[in-house]
């Protein structure tokens, strides 16, 4: 069964010192290392595309029509706008170059809505899916619930996930995430 890693949110108002929205998953993300884990991966994974669905909205925000939530947070500190440090790749991802695909078009919270990764893994014959970034409520979950509604095997990688709190990335690595994804570490993916 061919698999592909897709990487979701490594992107500076994240991850940087000084991204907009870094307080919102440092915790989790110091606990469980989410960059070091998801780059030792990189590094040892054959053989499998890793695909990159950054989310960068216009300038103005015009995709966001009456957002509510997180989507409403992000506008309003202006977080992962077109053309600022804040929407590019973090640096230890960007390092990888051609070794990751990057399929834009993503202005919510479900990688498959808005661009192409549903025919890019159909080209790929990808059947499987491990999942990795963050934020584990948000756009983990409703991508890895998308890609099993579409017929794919998902795995999430616990050890690669961050989420707003430990407590919410722990509670859906535990709770939600195994009603339809198998829950693994990395390390197991190493080849």
């Amino acid at each position: 069964m061919k698999k592909a890693l897709i990487l979701i949110g490594y992107q500076n108002d994240y991850f940087a010192q000084d991204g907009m929205l870094r307080s919102v998953v440092e915790e989790s993300s110091k606990v469980t290392d989410i960059i070091r884990n998801t780059v030792n991966l990189i590094e040892n994974i054959k053989n499998i595309p890793i695909i990159s669905t950054p989310i960068i909205f216009s300038k103005n925000y015009e995709e966001l029509t009456d957002p509510v939530g997180i989507l409403k947070t992000i506008k309003s500190v202006n977080a992962f706008k077109e053309g600022t440090s804040g929407s590019e790749t973090i640096d230890e991802i960007k390092v990888f170059g051609d070794k990751i695909t990057e399929i834009p078009g993503k202005l919510g919270l479900n990688a498959f809505i808005n661009t192409s990764l549903d025919k890019y893994l159909k080209d790929n014959e990808v059947e499987h899916v491990l999942l990795a970034g963050t934020v584990a409520s948000i756009c983990i979950d409703s991508t890895g619930r998308s890609a099993y509604e579409r017929g794919y095997k998902v795995t999430m990688l616990s050890d690669c996930i961050s989420g707003r709190t430990v407590f919410e990335k722990d509670f859906y690595c535990d709770e939600i995430f195994p009603l339809y994804a198998n829950v693994e570490t990395s390390l197991k993916h190493y080849k």
